[in-house]
């Protein structure tokens, strides 16, 4: 028996020296020190032996597993360290190359105009309103005074859902949205996106957005509007801007009128841009309409208003000199790095 457990000793030395990964040496843990291997084989046997022989030979076992596993475990060790070095030389990094430069993203002209109008608006003291892009037909038409068979309905070609839900055409109903569950003064813009089934070209889009302005208080005159929308047209346009109201009519806003403003290109000696008449028209407005106020719960006898919207689309391509709306919607990298 001493002279197996010596074989098996040597064996394993020399096949643990001919290992070349930790699979072979794996392997020759197996065979000689697993449940089946052969210095288990060997210990089956003691009860053969005398008992003078077995401490002898138990002793002579033990050592010869610990040495297998001390040689098993420093050519385990060995061969990491020469997997490892192997692995740094391959993936060695060579600081001196130049790094691919990281594209940094920045704001959409889309939302660059809109917050230099939340900053205009806030700094008149407004806050922003927003509600579901998913309105009720009543929200959307009827409590803005703009009743089923209303002739209004048709420049608003509509995405229903149901009969009585659609995709909103205007942010307009946050202004019965907020008299419903605020009490004036009220001073809001509602900005947001709005639907309409336009077909798709230059200036038109199934897709854009408005910005919704009201205030509600007692006093309230032509006179504050003009001031207000002066005031904006100058801080987003320049101090040099000029604005001019004229005649229009809306169902919910009366009287009513649209809003133009001096063309910023030429200031108002005529050029493409304003098509030679030194006026761009940028919105819409009027004085809250007295019905539409009650509707909103509001008194009209005590109270009085006025309201606004404007596409910010629109704005955004005077503002950056843009002739063709898509451009705002293609995600073109070369155009979009421009602003």
């Amino acid at each position: 028996m001493k002279q197996q457990l010596e074989n098996i000793k040597a064996q394993a030395i020399e096949m643990v020296a001919e290992a070349q990964d930790r699979a072979e040496l794996d392997a020759a843990r197996v065979k000689f020190l697993g449940k089946k291997g052969e210095l288990t084989a060997i210990l089956k046997q003691m009860g053969k032996l005398t008992p003078e022989e077995r401490p002898v030979m138990g002793q002579l076992a033990n050592e010869v597993r610990a040495y297998i596993e001390t040689l098993i475990t420093e050519a385990t060790e060995k061969i990491k360290k020469i997997e490892m070095e192997k692995a740094l030389e391959k993936e060695t990094i060579d600081v001196t190359i130049p790094g691919k430069p990281n594209t940094i993203g920045h704001k959409h002209p889309l939302s660059i105009v809109l917050d230099e109008v939340k900053d205009i608006f806030f700094g008149m003291g407004f806050n922003i309103a927003t509600g579901p892009e998913v309105e009720w037909d009543y929200y959307n038409f009827e409590a803005l005074n703009i009743p089923k068979d209303h002739p209004a309905r048709d420049t608003q070609d509509t995405f229903y859902i149901t009969e009585n839900m659609l995709l909103r055409t205007q942010t307009s109903p946050m202004q019965i949205r907020v008299m419903e569950k605020e009490q004036p003064p009220i001073r809001i813009i509602a900005p947001g996106r709005v639907f309409r089934s336009d077909a798709v070209d230059a200036t038109h889009s199934p897709l854009f957005h408005q910005i919704e302005g009201l205030v509600v208080d007692k006093g309230i005159t032509m006179g504050d509007l003009k001031g207000c929308l002066e005031t904006f047209a100058k801080q987003l346009y320049g101090e040099n801007t000029k604005i001019r109201l004229r005649p229009h009519h809306f169902p919910f806003t009366e009287p009513s009128c649209e809003i133009d403003v001096s063309c910023f290109r030429c200031g108002g000696k005529g050029c493409p841009m304003c098509k030679g008449e030194g006026w761009i028209e940028i919105l819409g407005g009027g004085m809250v309409h007295p019905k539409v106020l009650k509707t909103g719960g509001i008194d009209p006898e005590v109270y009085s208003g006025f309201a606004f919207g404007m596409g910010l689309e629109r704005l955004v391509m005077f503002r950056f000199n843009i002739d063709d709306m898509r451009l705002l919607y293609e995600n073109d990298v070369r155009f979009l790095s421009q602003f």
